[in-house]
């Protein structure tokens, strides 16, 4: 199973470095990554394996979110089951 995971917010160094180093404590496994600047604005979509989480997913979308939090930074994770219904016509 996969979780996309979205980051916007004022561009500052190290952004892809704490987002992929909190991956990695959880045992979320990047398989797709990009990211862009506009201005002074970032923007990253992440694709993440979840299936060996060491917490539960929605601890883990808990976890991240206060991660944006505590760094300025919005962070949705959302499993890909519901990003594909959303995205489904």
């Amino acid at each position: 199973m996969k979780a996309v995971i979205t980051v916007t917010g004022k561009d500052v160094v190290g952004i892809i470095a704490k987002v992929s180093a909190a991956c990695a404590e959880y045992s979320a496994n990047i398989v797709d990554i990009s990211q862009s600047v506009l201005s002074e604005y970032f923007a990253m979509i992440m694709v993440v394996e979840i299936d060996g989480l060491a917490v539960h997913f929605t601890e883990f979308v808990d976890r991240m979110k206060e991660l944006g939090e505590q760094n300025g930074l919005v962070i949705h994770t959302m499993h890909e089951d519901v990003f594909n219904a959303m995205h489904h016509i």
